[in-house]
């Protein structure tokens, strides 16, 4: 009889866990409270940039961002086979730029720690970051050039990763609703007889569960005793009307970022701020992208955005994803808080909760543990 594993959540983590869980026979249903990709995922600007997300040190996180990205032309490529659709990956590079003098320290002492994990990165002044983006306000002195960066229309993967699952044999359950029951028999046992309860699409049997519920997964701290500490930060996001290739590479500055898309856009992001779970789009938040696209994109001043949106990113305390099994209940894994990497972080967080079902004790994922800030939170009490 196949094992059955039940992938919580529908967004681009739990498609992209489901498509690893289900390679070796499993029995495979994702349930969705909402519709795929509604959130963090359907929100993002696609991304997949983890030097220029990661400035400070090579740690754990950044090694496990940089992983990701290795894996992602053979991961895309099982994608877009499996769904006969393409997510417009566009291979761009980035520029981190800045405006003063007492910057380009930092940026020198980044691309020293950098520079080893990365060919080509270097530190472009002058004329020479004209040459790359001659939009670019004069007001920028000099920027850090990634050519290994890029980014993927994140609504298409998201659609992509959907017909994938669909295709391989994954059973999909969306607009599923509230959790309203959550029963584990044998906890200690890696395969138990798991029972989640929806209020509309009904209840489901599982042996194994993976939970990737993003930005609502703190609701299973009671479950497990342990400080699940995923709270969702409001992303607003905006895009103007510019022709493809306008603006030739990904930019950074330490306000906002813009991304120029095949569909004849330049997004902006992000506006961040706590606001619960209201994924409402506010003035205050996207005028804000809109003074920084006015200095940073001269030929934009005056412009107005043609779209605006926003979308809930799951964070955590450190900013680090929760993954792993739980802590004594090994048949429960957890794969959330990815906070702005999600689609970046797909293709390794896949691989890590497939090798965890088939089993395997990984010692990088130590950092990552879901139970880590447990003890932080019983020396407060």
């Amino acid at each position: 009889m196949k094992e059955h594993v039940i992938v919580l959540g529908g967004g681009i983590i739990g498609l992209s866990c489901a498509l690893e869980a289900v390679r070796d026979g499993r029995a495979v249903t994702v349930i969705e409270s909402q519709a795929f990709g509604g959130q963090a995922s359907g929100a993002a600007a696609g991304m997949l940039a983890p030097f220029s997300e990661n400035t400070e040190q090579p740690d754990p996180f950044f090694r496990l961002c940089l992983d990701s990205l290795r894996l992602y032309p053979k991961w895309l490529e099982k994608v877009e086979g499996l769904s006969g659709m393409k997510a417009e990956w566009l291979r761009t590079g980035s520029i981190n730029a800045v405006f003063h003098e007492a910057d380009l320290l930092p940026l020198q002492t980044r691309l020293t720690w950098q520079s080893p994990f990365t060919e080509r990165a270097e530190l472009v002044e002058g004329r020479q970051l004209r040459e790359l983006e001659p939009l670019l306000s004069r007001e920028a002195i000099a920027g850090v050039y990634i050519p290994e960066e890029s980014h993927i229309n994140a609504p298409l993967l998201v659609a992509a990763l959907e017909k994938a699952c669909r295709n391989a044999g994954v059973t999909l359950i969306e607009h599923a609703g509230e959790l309203t029951e959550f029963i584990v028999k044998d906890f200690h046992s890696v395969s138990s007889e798991i029972t989640v309860g929806t209020s509309r699409a009904g209840s489901f049997q599982a042996d194994r569960i993976v939970l990737c519920t993003g930005a609502w997964s703190g609701i299973f701290e009671n479950w497990f005793n342990i400080p699940v500490t995923v709270h969702p930060i409001r992303g607003q996001i905006c895009a103007y009307e510019v022709p493809a290739g306008f603006v030739r590479h990904m930019v950074f500055t330490s306000q906002a970022y813009w991304v120029g898309k095949n569909n004849g856009t330049l997004v902006c992001g992000a506006s961040e701020d706590v606001a619960g779970f209201d994924s409402t789009v506010t003035e205050h938040g996207i005028q804000r992208l809109c003074r920084w696209t006015s200095r940073m994109m001269p030929f934009l001043a005056g412009e107005n955005p043609v779209h605006s949106w926003a979308g809930l990113r799951p964070a955590t305390r450190d900013g680090w994803p929760l993954l792993g099994r739980v802590n004594g209940h090994p048949n429960i894994i957890m794969a959330a808080g990815h906070y702005r990497n999600g689609i970046l972080l797909s293709p390794i967080t896949a691989y890590h909760v497939g090798r965890l079902l088939d089993g395997a004790v990984n010692e990088q994922l130590v950092a990552f543990a879901p139970e880590r800030f447990a003890s932080a939170f019983r020396r407060q009490a």
